[in-house]
């Protein structure tokens, strides 16, 4: 009879345990490598869109610093007014050359957020696409 010391595991459950650990360390490899790329393309829309925030604080300060030297060169202009009816003409002026720029800079501004949101929606959905397709593969 063979003593415990002496059991000898059969070779067929060595290979049958070492396909198994074999299997499921793909599996892990598998998984992870499609977490890592699924991270992966969720940092291109955040870049994105830090690039676009950017780009659109840049456009705002552009926007302020235009509407400040409008209004000190309508305010130098009415200075030189000589008559109540020459600043009215004035101030109506001002006000619609404003109203013409504030109306093109949100037309400006909706069309870039607007094309910002489709961009990363776009690549949201395709993320997941990938990551979802990644995910069955791993299965398989």
């Amino acid at each position: 009879m063979n003593s415990p010391s002496q059991f000898e595991v059969p070779a067929q459950m060595r290979e049958l345990a070492e396909k198994s650990v074999a299997q499921a360390r793909q599996a892990f490899d598998s998984f992870i490598n499609g977490a890592r790329k699924a991270a992966a393309a969720t940092q291109e829309p955040a870049q994105a869109a830090h690039g676009r925030a950017n780009e659109m604080s840049v456009q705002g300060f552009e926007a302020a610093e235009q509407s400040v030297n409008a209004a000190l060169e309508f305010a130098q202009k009415l200075t030189r007014a000589k008559s109540v009816e020459e600043a009215m003409q004035l101030q109506s002026e001002y006000a619609k050359s404003q109203l013409a720029a504030m109306q093109q800079r949100a037309q400006e501004f909706g069309g870039k957020a607007q094309d910002a949101f489709k961009h990363n929606s776009d690549l949201a959905k395709s993320a997941m696409k990938d990551a979802v397709d990644q995910s069955r593969a791993s299965k398989e």
